[in-house]
C-alpha cells in the first residue's frame, strides 16, 4: 500500500472543509488524510446533510499501523484543533495559526516519508495577515519551510502545462526580473520536474516571448534578443529541447501545442487565462522545485459558497489524481 496522501483543509470559513467531506463521499483507490479539526469537518457535513464517519490518525505511529482501505462516508483525519469554533463565510483572525500549522503537520510528514504527496485547500492571505502573521501565500511559504531558494508556479488540466518565469507582480517590474539567471533556473526545475515528478523522457518546452509578436525582430522589445534567445540556445546545448521564443498569442494553438509537454510563460497572465478558460474546475496549482510533492485547487476559499453545498469538488479531485500520478512516477 502506497503511503497516503494528505490534504490541508484549508480556511475553516472557507469551502475547504467541506471539499474534503464531498470528496470523503467518493469511492477512492487513493489512501487519504485530512489534517484539520474533527468537529469543524463533523459540523460542515451536517451542515451539508452528509454522512462522515472520522477516524482519528496518530500521525507518528501512521508509518507502522497505515490505513484501512478508504469507504465512502469515512474520513481519516490527523487531529489540529481550531482556536475557536469556526463559521461558514465567516472569518476570524483567531484561527490563522491554525490554518499554518496544518501546512506544517503536511509538509512534516511529506519530508519524513510518512505521506507521497499533499494537496492543499485554499486559504485566505488577507486573514493571515491581519492576525499578525506575515504571509503571501501557500507557494512562498512552503519554499521557505523546505530550504528551497527558488520554486516554479505550474497549473495543469487536460493536455496543456503551463509554468511561469514570474508571477504576482506588477506588470512594470515583469521586464526587470526576468533575468538571465531567473528564466535559467526556472527552465531547469522545469525540466526537471518533468523528467523526475511527470516520468517524461527529455520534455520539450515552448517557451514564450515576453513582448508581442516575441518582440518582432527588437522593433517591439530586445529582451527576446538581449535574455531570452541566448539563455535558451545555452540550454539547448545541453540538450534540452526547447522551442521559443515564440509569440504568445500564436503559441496557444494544436499547430504548437501538439507534441509539446509543457508551456514556460514569461508572466502570471499571459499563460494563465488559456488555461483556466481551458480547464477552470478541472485544473490544479503545482509547486514545481521543492523536495516534496505539492499540488492545490486553482480556486480561491469562495467564503460566499461556504456551507450552501454548491462548491464545485472538481479542482480538488483533479489535484488529488495528479499528486497520485507524480508520486508513482517519482517512485519509479
Amino acid at each position: 500500500m502506497p503511503a497516503p496522501i494528505i490534504i490541508t483543509s484549508g480556511e475553516p470559513a472557507g469551502i475547504g472543509p467541506e471539499l474534503c467531506v464531498q470528496v470523503a463521499q467518493r469511492p477512492l483507490d487513493t489512501p487519504l488524510v485530512v489534517v484539520g479539526d474533527p468537529d469543524l469537518l463533523r459540523q460542515r457535513a451536517q451542515l451539508l446533510g452528509l454522512p462522515l464517519r472520522v477516524q482519528l490518525v496518530d500521525r507518528k505511529t501512521l508509518p507502522d499501523t497505515g490505513l484501512p482501505p478508504h469507504q465512502p462516508g469515512s474520513l481519516a483525519v490527523v487531529p489540529t484543533a481550531l482556536a475557536r469554533p469556526s463559521t461558514a463565510g465567516q472569518l476570524d483572525a483567531a484561527n490563522a495559526a491554525y490554518v499554518l500549522r496544518t501546512l506544517d503537520i503536511a509538509i512534516e510528514g511529506c519530508q519524513r516519508g510518512d505521506f507521497s504527496a499533499m494537496v492543499t485547500a485554499p486559504v485566505h492571505k488577507g486573514i493571515i495577515n491581519e492576525a499578525g502573521i506575515p504571509f503571501s501565500g501557500h507557494t512562498e511559504y512552503l519554499a521557505e519551510q523546505t530550504n528551497t531558494p527558488m520554486v516554479v508556479m505550474m497549473l495543469a488540466t487536460e493536455g496543456l502545462r503551463v509554468a511561469l518565469v514570474t508571477t504576482h507582480l506588477p506588470l512594470r517590474e515583469v521586464a526587470d526580473a526576468i533575468t538571465p539567471a531567473r528564466l535559467e533556473t526556472v527552465t531547469r526545475i522545469l525540466q526537471r520536474d518533468l523528467e523526475e515528478k511527470f516520468g517524461i523522457a527529455r520534455p520539450h518546452i515552448l517557451v514564450c516571448g515576453l513582448n508581442p509578436h516575441a518582440g518582432e525582430g527588437g522593433h517591439l522589445g530586445r529582451e527576446e534578443i538581449e535574455v531570452i534567445e541566448p539563455c535558451l540556445e545555452k540550454l539547448r546545448q545541453e540538450g534540452l529541447q526547447l522551442t521559443g521564443p515564440l509569440p504568445a498569442d500564436s503559441l496557444f494553438t494544436p499547430h504548437h501545442l501538439e507534441g509539446a509537454d509543457a508551456v514556460l510563460a514569461m508572466y502570471h497572465d499571459q499563460g494563465l487565462p488559456v488555461l483556466k478558460y481551458r480547464g477552470f474546475g478541472q485544473a490544479v496549482n503545482i509547486t514545481l522545485g521543492l523536495p516534496i510533492i505539492r499540488t492545490s485547487v486553482d480556486h480561491g476559499t469562495a467564503l460566499d459558497l461556504a456551507g450552501s453545498g454548491q462548491a464545485d469538488t472538481g479542482s480538488l479531485l483533479t489535484a488529488l489524481r495528479y499528486a497520485q500520478q507524480m508520486s508513482a512516477a517519482r517512485g519509479r
